[in-house]
């Protein structure tokens, strides 16, 4: 509910003068224009004209959302603000206007809204939940609790810098082959459409039995110009029901989860990725003072994988009942050898962030390694398939002629 309300919250446009005497003018996200009128004279605005922005909602449809990218920018400069000494509500004044999304100008102005109005810091982040999950509101109200904000900002920003780094880490092996066989698939359709046609002209001249492979080949362009309709909606429902039930059925979710661990191709890519956010987001939780049991339940959905979600929560209720954290680990049987030796020795030693920091680095490095290896491995794979699609197409055309060749 309360983020719906700080979705609608208005937005107000003014014309005034600032303690220097000179005019300005400006938006400010406020929940009445009364909150308004408070904010800019607290900021030493002298108001000449204020009104509420009606919103277009042509402007609402095509408005850019809110992305993680966007949120891991506002950290890095805020951060970077509070380093140098800025204020707070200044920082979010001078980070609004350098970014360029006009979507998480509005959220950060609304984060400052709160602000002014009395609210902490933490808890203008909960105003947004859709943007700001559990594990950043917790080490943002911990550093606001130690009176350490500037430095458990760095924190969270390195954090959702090598989260983000590790999302295009994985994106980049996902989408170029993606990417490749929709191009094929899309060049297949174009020869099925507008080139067989015209050598089943030519064909029908010869007066003699087509090859089979060549008959094959006919049939499925006759098919294709009488049924695309046909394709595209099949295509289409395939496309929307998977979506919706991703969305709708957790189920359906918990069995893409185990299928990406077993994937033949990608699982080991996506084992290890799990492994490095597991490591890094427990560092920087537990470096941020942060209770083990506490940064055990964050770090579970940070994992995003249902395997690994159950299995944290299970380390977790074996710390709970005074197990060590290797212990816990080797018992659930879905970590490496490495990683456990590892947390050993940081518990150990009394430096476990520092160890655990160590495994994140050690398995982001994995990751970005096995990315170059999976990218080399698939470009001759994917030639052949674009070979076989493509070549085979020619070759059921022109094998007619070339039969015709060898009869004279």
């Amino acid at each position: 509910m309360a983020a719906k309300k700080a979705q609608m919250m208005p937005t107000f446009a003014y014309d005034g003068v600032d303690r220097k005497g000179a005019k300005i003018k400006g938006e400010l996200p406020a929940r009445n224009m009364a909150l308004a009128k408070v904010t800019l004279r607290k900021q030493g605005v002298t108001i000449k004209n204020i009104r509420e922005k009606r919103k277009n909602i042509l402007e609402g449809l095509m408005k850019k959302k809110v992305t993680t990218l966007d949120i891991t920018i506002f950290t890095r400069q805020l951060a970077t603000m509070m380093k140098a000494g800025v204020p707070l509500v200044q920082g979010f004044e001078i980070v609004a206007e350098g970014l360029e999304n006009p979507a998480m100008r509005e959220v950060v102005l609304g984060i400052k809204g709160e602000v002014e109005g009395g609210n902490t810091f933490a808890g203008a982040l909960k105003k947004y939940p859709q943007h700001f999950d559990n594990l950043f509101c917790s080490l943002v109200e911990s550093g606001e609790q130690s009176g350490a904000l500037e430095t458990m900002l760095d924190r969270v920003a390195i954090y959702k810098e090598k989260s983000e780094v590790l999302k295009q880490k994985i994106k980049k092996a996902m989408k170029y082959p993606a990417t490749v066989m929709v191009v094929a698939v899309i060049v297949t359709i174009i020869l099925l459409v507008k080139v067989v046609p015209v050598f089943q002209d030519l064909f029908s001249s010869f007066g003699a039995d087509l090859p089979a492979f060549t008959q094959m080949v006919v049939n499925m362009s006759n098919w294709m110009q009488s049924y695309w309709f046909v394709l595209i909606i099949v295509i289409a429902a395939i496309i929307a029901s998977f979506l919706e039930a991703k969305k709708r059925s957790k189920k359906f979710r918990d069995l893409l989860d185990k299928m990406a661990l077993k994937a033949p191709i990608f699982g080991d890519l996506v084992y290890k990725s799990i492994i490095a956010r597991y490591s890094r987001t427990l560092a920087t939780t537990f470096a941020a003072g942060v209770p083990l049991i506490d940064a055990l339940e964050s770090t579970a959905g940070a994992t995003n994988n249902v395997i690994y979600e159950e299995a944290v929560m299970k380390i977790r209720e074996d710390v709970a009942t005074g197990q060590q954290l290797q212990f816990a680990m080797r018992v659930s049987n879905r970590f490496p050898p490495m990683a456990i030796q590892m947390v050993a020795i940081g518990e150990e030693s009394g430096a476990l962030d520092a160890m655990l920091d160590k495994v994140a680095t050690h398995y982001e490095n994995e990751v970005d390694n096995a990315v170059d290896g999976l990218t080399s491995m698939m470009e001759p794979l994917i030639m052949v398939i674009l070979g076989v699609l493509v070549g085979g197409l020619v070759v059921a055309m022109y094998l007619p002629i070339f039969q015709m060749g060898s009869v004279m």
